[in-house]
């Protein structure tokens, strides 16, 4: 079937357009989508999903060159998977990394000691309203945004080790006045 009887097919909202745009352009597609994401399952994904971006857009829109079209949403698609990917093995390591460093503070709270976890919450609130501004604003770029150290040092301007430390401080200064307030750590 030719890319014009195709188009048809899409403009009269007929289902079988997808098959055949599936049928005549999956595989070039699908070479698209593998080529920026090199993973065959996501790259079926976003096959599909542009497919399914073909059958919402037309009407209204009615390409001239159908391969160019399905071509550029699959492209679309494709990047814009490679970047929710990349973006959730950051956060996903970095989460894990600033766990780890909360690991002694953390380890030691559980459901049955602290009771009322607006009561944590609130705690954990008033003490960062307590120290300076920059321990602060560390504190929360790490454990509440997941930021590298890396991009809290460009952030900041800080050295390294001057943000571990800070960071350690903190974490410390924290422990101490959770305990003052009654929770069991």
């Amino acid at each position: 079937m030719n890319d014009e009887r195709i188009v048809e097919l899409f403009l009269s909202r007929n289902e079988q357009a997808i098959a055949e745009a599936q049928n005549r352009y999956g595989k070039y597609c699908l070479s698209i989508a593998d080529n920026i994401l090199a993973d065959m399952q996501d790259a079926e994904e976003c096959v599909n999903d542009a497919i399914l971006a073909v059958w919402n857009s037309i009407p209204p829109n009615e390409p001239e060159n159908l391969k160019a079209y399905v071509g550029k949403l699959t492209r679309q698609k494709a990047i814009d998977r490679w970047r929710e990917n990349r973006a959730q093995k950051r956060v996903r390591a970095e989460f894990i990394r600033s766990l780890d460093e909360l690991g002694d503070l953390a380890s030691g709270i559980n459901g049955d000691m602290i009771g009322d976890k607006a009561a944590l919450a609130k705690a954990i609130s008033d003490f960062l309203r307590s120290v300076r501004e920059r321990e602060r604003n560390v504190f929360v770029r790490r454990y509440w945004y997941c930021d590298s150290l890396n991009e809290i040092c460009i952030r900041y301007g800080f050295g390294m080790s001057k943000v571990k430390m800070m960071l350690k401080r903190t974490r410390d200064k924290l422990s101490d006045y959770l305990k003052e307030e009654g929770f069991d750590l």
